[in-house]
Parts: structure tokens; sequence; C-alpha cells
């Protein structure tokens, strides 16, 4: 089911059960190192959270980069793909290909830049030929679909929020919730200069949700999304938003991963709410990998 107004995800999330999943975490975690770091012209065009004049030095990107995947790897396996030095913005390769048990999934993205990383053979290959997993490839569709960029899921409820932008139309949003086997999909309008649903939304584990409700073009969406989460919601100011502090992702039960940066942002009852369903909070610096207008949960692909 696919809803587009806060009425008709109300009545549908008050009409069926909603059990939570305990498996709602991602088994391992891939990455794509950050080869010749440098900023996009191209998706800069759209992206309101990149400064072309605010050029990354890559040494300390890649050891940024590096750090991370030491650090997740405390709560889940890694494996990290080189970099292609053609495909900037490959850091951020959760846009690009995504995971259900069982498939790879592969984005279709608005940019030519971007769509060269959805072409790599080695990582489809490592997916589809090393762990078997069938491939269903959207990259030619006659839409954009930037799969847990655009559409952010409660793996816990089997439930996708896509915030429809300029890297996502309403196409692209069937062809997800159907790509990922959703039970319900809410479609909503990202506000004027959002590009990506998870700089202004998260859901962590199925028991927590971050929310910017400046991101979202009405309110009424974000508290929408909000009343499935009770007392366990962080709202956001803008300037946290900008600080990417809903760019975060839970890659176990019992912890939030954020940048230093959104980290640093966080007053102190905010820090409560999350600890309250009992989530630590780990982050990593990465301000040079910032500056190319995304954050951690943006570097992360998720393998269930």
């Amino acid at each position: 089911m696919i809803v587009t107004n806060p009425r008709d995800f109300l009545s549908a999330i008050g009409q069926q059960s909603w059990t939570i999943n305990l498996g709602a975490t991602a088994e391992a975690a891939y990455l794509v190192s950050p080869a010749n770091f440098s900023l996009a012209a191209e998706s800069a065009t759209d992206n309101a959270y990149m400064d072309l004049a605010q050029q990354p030095d890559p040494l300390a990107a890649l050891a940024e980069h590096a750090e991370l995947a030491r650090r997740i790897a405390e709560d889940v396996p890694v494996v990290t793909f080189p970099g292609d030095p053609e495909a900037v913005d490959g850091v951020f390769p959760n846009n690009a290909f995504a995971t259900v048990p069982g498939r790879l999934i592969v984005g279709r993205m608005r940019h030519a830049v971007r769509q060269r990383e959805t072409r790599r053979s080695d990582i489809r290959a490592w997916f589809t030929k090393l762990l078997g997993r069938q491939l269903v490839d959207l990259s030619d569709g006659d839409f954009v679909a930037e799969l847990t960029g655009s559409l952010v899921i409660d793996r816990a409820r089997g439930i996708g929020y896509c915030g429809l932008s300029e890297r996502c139309d309403m196409a692209g949003a069937r062809a997800m919730h159907a790509a990922f086997g959703l039970r319900l999909t809410y479609c909503f309008r990202l506000a004027d200069g959002e590009y990506h649903t998870n700089v202004v939304l998260a859901i962590l584990a199925g028991r927590a949700a971050v929310i910017a409700e400046s991101g979202f073009a009405d309110a009424e969406d974000a508290r929408a999304i909000a009343s499935l989460y009770g007392e366990h919601v962080v709202w956001l100011s803008a300037e946290q938003k900008q600080s990417f502090a809903a760019n975060v992702i839970s890659l176990s039960p019992k912890r939030v991963w954020m940048s230093q940066r959104a980290a640093n942002s966080l007053q102190s009852e905010q820090r409560a709410i999350l600890h309250h369903p009992g989530f630590s909070i780990g982050s990593v610096a990465l301000a040079e990998i910032e500056k190319a207008g995304g954050s951690l949960r943006c570097c992360v692909g998720e393998l269930f």
C-alpha cells in the first residue's frame, strides 16, 4: 500500500498490526572508500548542504573514512570497496545500492556522475555472484529513485517513508516500494532545498525516530510519522539538521552512529530520548566528508 497524506497514513497504521521484528538492524555494512576525494559540481546543483568553495582535503577524508570503518566494525562486520576517482559521490553508496534478504537493489540516480556508480561490475558481482543475491536493477528506469537516501525504512515494521524531491519522483517511489517488498510506503514532499529524506528523518531499529520538521514541506507529515514512535522522537532544529543530526543510523539494537558534528549539536534532553529506549551514541569525525553534502548514514550501506 502507498499513501500520500497524513490522514491515509494514520488510517493505514490503525487498521493493521505492526508487530516489531527484532531483526530490524543489518547483519553487516559496506562502504566505498573516497578516491581522490573532491566535490561533484553536478551534485551541488540540488544539494544545498554542499559549498563548492569548501573543497575537502582528500587525505584527511580518506583517514576519516578508515576510522569510520574501524568504529562501526564494533557493531557489525564491514566490507570496504575501493573508490572510483571518476565517481566522487561514490563514498555515499546507500543511494546507489541497497539490500533486503536475498536481493540487491540498484538505484536510479538523477545525475550522470552518480549513474556511473550503479554500473560498477565489481560491487554488483560481490552481491550477486559471491553472496547469491537476486538483482533488482532500477538503474535504467524512467524515473528517479535514490534508494535509502530518498526512502527511509522502518525495517522492523516494513514501512517506508519516501520524501519526494529532485532525487525521487512518485514513479521512483512506486518502484522502490515493490523492490523492497514493503507493507506500506508513505510519500510526502520534502521542503524546498532538501534533496534526500535521510537528512531530515531517521528511524532507529523501529524503536525511535529523529525528525527535522523543517525538512518537510508540510509539518503534518512529520507529525504523522512521529505518532508511531510515541515518546521516543527526537525533534531537531533547523540548525541541528544542517549539522546532519538526522543523518544517523542504528547498526545494532543498542547504538546510534552519527558524525561528531551531529553529536555535538544534540542537547542533553535529546540524548536522553535516545538513551531511554536503550541506545548509546557513537560518533566519528567526518568534517571533510561532510563537505560533499552527506554524513555518516549516507556513507553506510546495510546488508540484510
